[in-house]
């Protein structure tokens, strides 16, 4: 296969470069990601033309492989044997679990002849299921919503610029074909995936309204067998409200008339269907009044939007603007952790009220980060770093307030306020 490159007219994603390499490796690759992030244009962009495409997505190509399970084996064996590898290309995977069989069958069969390529949504089925996920013989991998290399700020970066997780392109890997750049607002308001950055400015709104309804509503509805729908309904809009808050089980249990079990589930549910995810407590500390409940926060600030039955725009993220700033940068750094594949993301908070919005965890070290709605940071936004640098002497040496400043300034000896564009 010719991976050198991706096609003509892709814009540049940074996970390309990994996945074009790793496509070389004689594995079954599985990649994982909520839809609307790009993953089957990305696979497009970097599969032979002549791949077998299998589109599950299509109820007609479904129903075709729910009837007929041998269908799938007997369209990979009519493929001519060649030098190299035939690909096959299975989009949304998920929703025929028999198909990992059936990959399993023919890959141990023969290693080299076949390069299978299976593309998903929803762990929830494949789990539910009990399907087949192919241990020792496949490469998972995930893809997110647009970070800030992929869609890079208007403003011009500072000769320099010491970002608490830098997420470089990788190496010979341009960086010209990138997403429209987009100002502070913009981001707030429809947040970061691929076809919404893309579309024109009217059609945003509804491009991310109908996200809400066709795919968090009716998908969601047809991978749990939601019993009591109208509960659920209320349930995501509330789940969307409180985004990036510290998780209340009770409360949200009492607004829906769900039981706590059942709303525990349904978070479980989103975060199998890649919608969001739990940002745990730090627990690294000595004070003894830390709060251990996780926050949990929604994959893309847009779709949040929808979900909570707001409108997408700058009027709402201007009324939001301080809370919804600290959700996309955390957002921003778990993105490059998951892509790094090292480290972990927290938070920090107290039952006195003092907090740390995210700590990140990297190689041993702790790094500090707080986040705040300013164009002029002062000594008094920096009194809980400079508490959690005292505290973790050894391991936390460096703090970062991120915020609306022009440039980078040093606040403090170990304590560096970055502009969010730099970040």
């Amino acid at each position: 296969m010719n991976t050198s490159s991706a096609k003509p007219g892709f814009l540049a994603r940074w996970y390309a470069a990994t996945l074009r390499a790793k496509l070389e490796r004689p594995f079954v690759h599985i990649l994982f990601g909520a839809r609307q992030t790009g993953k089957s244009t990305l696979l497009n962009s970097l599969l032979p033309a002549d791949t077998l495409c299998i589109n599950l997505a299509d109820p007609a190509e479904r129903s075709l492989h729910h009837s007929h399970p041998d269908e799938f084996r007997r369209a990979c064996q009519a493929l001519p044997r060649g030098d190299s590898p035939r690909h096959v290309f299975v989009d949304e995977a998920q929703n025929v679990p028999a198909i990992f069989d059936g990959v399993q069958s023919l890959y141990d069969g023969d290693k080299r002849r076949w390069r299978f390529v299976l593309c998903g949504s929803s762990a929830r089925r494949l789990r539910q299921s009990g399907a087949n996920l192919l241990p020792g013989r496949a490469f998972v991998h995930h893809l997110y919503p647009l970070v800030m290399s992929e869609q890079p700020p208007p403003n011009s970066n500072p000769a320099w610029s010491d970002s608490p997780l830098p997420l470089p392109w990788p190496k010979g890997e341009p960086s010209a074909a990138t997403f429209p750049p987009w100002p502070i607002e913009q981001r707030l308001a429809y947040g970061a995936l691929p076809g919404v950055v893309l579309a024109e400015a009217r059609d945003r709104a509804d491009i991310l309204k109908g996200f809400a309804m066709a795919y968090l509503e009716e998908e969601i509805r047809r991978e749990a067998l939601v019993k009591d729908w109208a509960a659920f309904l209320r349930f995501l809009c509330l789940a969307a409200s409180e985004s990036g808050n510290v998780l209340n089980y009770s409360a949200i249990a009492r607004e829906t008339g769900l039981s706590l079990p059942t709303v525990k589930s349904h978070y479980q549910l989103l975060e199998d269907m890649f919608i969001g995810f739990i940002l745990p407590a730090f627990s690294g500390s000595s004070r003894k009044n830390l709060l251990s409940t996780p926050r949990f926060l929604f994959f893309d600030l847009g779709v949040r939007h929808a979900a909570a039955g707001l409108t997408p725009g700058e009027e709402t993220a201007r009324a939001q603007a301080g809370a919804l700033f600290e959700q996309m940068v955390g957002l921003e750094l778990w993105k490059r952790l998951q892509y790094q594949g090292s480290g972990r993301l927290h938070y920090l908070r107290t039952e006195d009220g003092s907090e740390v919005d995210y700590v990140i965890e990297l190689d041993r070290r702790l790094i500090p980060v707080e986040v705040k709605w300013t164009e002029h940071p002062n000594s008094h936004d920096t009194r809980h770093l400079r508490t959690f640098l005292k505290e973790h002497p050894g391991r936390a040496k460096h703090a970062y307030l991120i915020c609306r400043c022009h440039r980078p300034l040093q606040l403090d000896e170990a304590i560096t306020a970055l502009p969010w564009h730099v970040l």
